[in-house]
């Protein structure tokens, strides 16, 4: 197979084990959905693993009630009649990896002095904006709370 490259394959990596309530995490589930490829295995994972904590203590209250009510796991919760089975994972997953890749474009901007590299950076950091805005969508979304948008003047 002259002239022809292939991209070695991604390792697999571990998957990640959540609180028990919350669906662990496959980082390479991840990787294929959202397209990260070229971010070391320890970097992903770290970006996970910090998503995962950020949106679980969004989360607490609403795990607790839900535990208390002997919901011991997110998919013994009912759906609300306008979401389809299934939702409430789906959304969590959204908030984490949307909370994951807005701290890979962080930890990945371009630290060029260069107007390219500062745009690149400013485009980015809108990017990531934009990722952080979605994990309080997908959040609002899965408790139920109005999605309220605020733009600063």
């Amino acid at each position: 197979m002259l002239g022809h490259s292939t991209n070695p394959p991604s390792p697999t990596l571990d998957v990640i084990i959540n609180n028990g309530f919350w669906p662990d995490i496959d980082p390479n589930e991840f990787r294929e959905e959202e397209r990260v490829h070229n971010v070391t295995p320890t970097r992903l994972r770290q970006s996970l693993r910090a998503a995962v904590a950020d949106v679980n203590r969004q989360l607490a209250n609403y795990q607790h009630t839900h535990q208390q009510a002997g919901r011991m796991a997110c998919d013994a919760i009912p759906p609300e009649p306008w979401q389809s089975p299934g939702d409430i994972q789906l959304l969590y997953l959204r908030a984490v990896y949307a909370q994951a890749q807005a701290d890979l474009l962080e930890r990945y901007r371009d630290a060029s002095a260069t107007g390219k590299g500062d745009e690149r950076g400013e485009a980015k950091d809108l990017a990531a904006d934009d990722y952080r805005a979605d994990a309080r969508w997908a959040i609002a979304e899965l408790v139920g709370r109005r999605h309220t948008t605020v733009e600063l003047i």
